[in-house]
Parts: C-alpha cells; sequence; structure tokens
C-alpha cells in the first residue's frame, strides 16, 4: 500500500520539519498543533522555529498545496506523533500529550493505517498507545492484541525516535539511519516502507522495546560522558589546571575521547531521556543517575563562582551570554544558561542582563524576575563590570576580546581562552 496522505501530530522542533520533509517528496501532508498560532503560521508559509533551511522548505511546501496544519486530526494513510515528552518534578515521565495525540487519532482511525510514534518515550509506551486506542477503537484490531504477535492488525503502530542535532534537522532528518521497532514484524515493515519515501538512511528493523531503550540509551551514553567532562573539570578548577587544554591533550590518546565541559546539559533530549532509563530500572541504573547529578548541579557551580566575584564589587552589573541550551539556535528547553541567571537572581544581584539574539523576550521562567532583563551585545558589553559567556555562539565567539578588558570573565564554554 502507497502513502498518499500523512498526518504529523506535533509541529515543534521535529514534527515541523517532518511534515516539510514528506511534503517536500510529494506526500499529501496535514500538520496538526493545539496551537492555534502555530497553525496559521504555517498555513502562510511561516516558520515559528530557527532552523536553517526550516523556511524555505515550509514556504514551498504550502506553496505547493503539498503542506498544510489544523488543530485536529484528519483521516490519513499514516499517522506520525512527534509531541513533547517532558518529565515532571519527580523526573518521572509525562507521557500526558502523547496520550491526548494517540486519543485524537481514536474518531480518524480505519484499517490499513499506520501510526509511528516519534516522540522519545520510556520503555513500553509504544505498547501502552496500543492498547489505549484498542479500548477507543473496539471495531479495529491493534497490534498487541491476541496471542499469535506475526497475525495482521487492522491498525500497524511502531516507534521510530528521531535522532537530529538542532541547526542541522533537515540534513539529519533524511540522511541518519532510522531505527525503527514495530510492535509486530509487520507493523516495522510498514514503518520502514514509510520513511522509505523520505529517508535515505539505513532503516534498522527491531522491537518497539528495544527502538524505545536505543534513542534512551544514546543519550544517556552522552550525559555520562558530558558528566565525566563536567567533573573533570571542577577537579582541575581545584588543581589549578586549565580542563580545556587537559582535555585536548587527552583526546590526543587514540582511544580517548573526552567531551568539552560545559555549565551543565539542556535541551529536550540528553537533560530528560536519561531519567526514563532510571524510572523503569531506578536499583541497576547508578552510574546515569549519578551523571544526571554531576550534570544538574554544574548551573549552581558556576553560579557560586561568578557571586563570588560580585562579592568583591559595590552594586556589579552581570552579562550573561546565552540563554539557548546549545549554539545558534533558539531552543531554551531544559537550559542550564537560564539555570544559571535563575541562580544569579536568586542571589538578589541588582542588574543582570541576559544576551540572546535568538528571542525576542525573556523565557518564562525568567520574565519579570527582579534584576533580568534582556539586553542588546553591545549594551550589554559596554556596561558589565563582570561578563559570563554560557552559550558559544558564533556572535559571540566574533567579540574582539579587547571589549573584555577590565572586566571579570567566566568563560563557561572555552571559547576564550
Amino acid at each position: 500500500m502507497t502513502f498518499n496522505t500523512l498526518s504529523v501530530i506535533g509541529l515543534g522542533y521535529v514534527g515541523l520539519p517532518t511534515a516539510a520533509i514528506f511534503a517536500g517528496r510529494g506526500v499529501d501532508v496535514l500538520g496538526v498543533d493545539n496551537n492555534a498560532s502555530v497553525v496559521e503560521g504555517v498555513n502562510r508559509g511561516e516558520v515559528h522555529i530557527v532552523e536553517p533551511d526550516l523556511d524555505k522548505l515550509v514556504r514551498d511546501a504550502v506553496s505547493a498545496g503539498k503542506l498544510r496544519a489544523a488543530t485536529e486530526p484528519e483521516p490519513a494513510d499514516a499517522f506520525i506523533i512527534a509531541v513533547p515528552t517532558p518529565f515532571t518534578d519527580g523526573n518521572k515521565p509525562d507521557l500526558r500529550y502523547l496520550m491526548a495525540a494517540a486519543e485524537s487519532l481514536g474518531p480518524v482511525l480505519k484499517k490499513g493505517d499506520l501510526i509511528v510514534v516519534e516522540s522519545t518515550v520510556p520503555v513500553g509506551a509504544t505498547r501502552a498507545v496500543s492498547e489505549r486506542l484498542a479500548s477507543l477503537c473496539p471495531n479495529l484490531r491493534f497490534p498487541h492484541q491476541g496471542e499469535d504477535a506475526s497475525a495482521e492488525s487492522d491498525v500497524h503502530i511502531a516507534h521510530s525516535p528521531e535522532r537530529v542535532l538542532p541547526g542541522h534537522v533537515i540534513a539529519e532528518l533524511t540522511r541518519n539511519d532510522r531505527v525503527i521497532g514495530g510492535l509486530t514484524p509487520n507493523c516495522g515493515k510498514r514503518a520502514a516502507a514509510l520513511y522509505d519515501i523520505a529517508v535515505e538512511g539505513q532503516c534498522l528493523l527491531t522491537t518497539a522495546a528495544t527502538a524505545e531503550l536505543v534513542k534512551l540509551s544514546e543519550n544517556a551514553y552522552r550525559d555520562v560522558n558530558i558528566a565525566f567532562a563536567n567533573e573533570l573539570s571542577i577537579i582541575c578548577e581545584r588543581l589549578g589546571v586549565d580542563p580545556w587544554e587537559a582535555v585536548e591533550l587527552a583526546n590526543h590518546h587514540p582511544r580517548v575521547n573526552i567531551l568539552q565541559p560545559g555549565p551543565g546539559v539542556g535541551g529536550h533530549c540528553i537533560a530528560v531521556d536519561p531519567w526514563f532509563i532510571v524510572d523503569s530500572a531506578p536499583n541497576d541504573s547508578a552510574l546515569i543517575q549519578a551523571a544526571r547529578t554531576v550534570n544538574d548541579s554544574m548551573p549552581a557551580h558556576l553560579a557560586g563562582k561568578i557571586l563570588d566575584a560580585a562579592d568583591t564589587m559595590s552594586a556589579p552589573v552581570i552579562a550573561c551570554l546565552g540563554l539557548a541550551y546549545k549554539a545558534d539556535i533558539d531552543d531554551l528547553r531544559q537550559s542550564p544558561a537560564v539555570d544559571v541567571v535563575q541562580h544569579l537572581a536568586a542571589a538578589e544581584i541588582e542588574i543582570i542582563l541576559a544576551v540572546e539574539p535568538h528571542i525576542e523576550t525573556l523565557p518564562p521562567e525568567l520574565e519579570g524576575v527582579r534584576g533580568v532583563t534582556l539586553a542588546e551585545l553591545d549594551a550589554a558589553l559596554e556596561s558589565a563590570d563582570i561578563v559570563v559567556l554560557l552559550v558559544d555562539h558564533s556572535v559571540f565567539k566574533a567579540i574582539d576580546r579587547k571589549r573584555l578588558d577590565g572586566k571579570q570573565v567566566f568563560d563557561a564554554r572555552g571559547i576564550w581562552r
């Protein structure tokens, strides 16, 4: 069966590029989002996120009549769910958005449809989606039902986690290999047929549970490696050693590749996904939990050093350069840079100038916080007594070092060494 129509549920950092790429391959795509302003913007050919080449891709797809957006799903041959899966205050997976997206498909599902969960989820969540839909659509057979796992179901369900780097999403969505885990082998094959339309990399078939764990493992692995680098940087401070030089020299060993230290770990993946593993196996994940502890402690550690310097000054002005969780994007989710600013504000620093060239207003966590204002780079550098480099945006790398003369500088990314 061919896929003439596709519906992508969630038009965020992954969903919108995915919808645009499939539309560019000739599929009629409906993007679904509960944010009416996002829907209206997409229908005008506009994008609401910063991602190279995405604006043209969306504009061309909308102009060609291959991409449109709505707030409710419509019947389609396939559905991709790409909604957020955050965690709660207790670091528990929050699957409300996923289940709401799945439930929204109930009224439009028909025999032969394919559902792919792209959202990063704990092991077992894809099966839970199947179970929930079965309760809503008793007239359809779902892949988890029955003792014969190879039996054909009316609806096929699979998990295929995204593996993309912000700033390179378009290229990576098409070129990266896809891990595809079906609830049955037939589900996996159907999902692979969908991705063959748009993906140049290999489609690697496995079970849904394995695919779920693979994505979590990839990000937990990176989190552990970053935690080692961050812990090493703290040790270097104590010993009077330049951590970036130490890492650079250690990496000349042919079997060593230490990652770069920084102010912590942010984003929608690395700072979140390890907790999904911990939740599934709390007594068998000591290393993963330790890494999370190290990385989560870094913003407070850096803020403490900044405050020590501020204590030696009368009414210091602190410029914090960058609020995004990584360079040259506008994504502030779980950003350690935001955490650092919050720590400084909590210490009642009178003037904190937050510089983030990719946003126009402060994020909710900082909006209305006493002492914190969003500032232009030139004004912030002119006024600051203390300059804190939190994100290695290109515009910050280009700063003339002479403009830092006479100021106390904290370079959390090692770009001004």
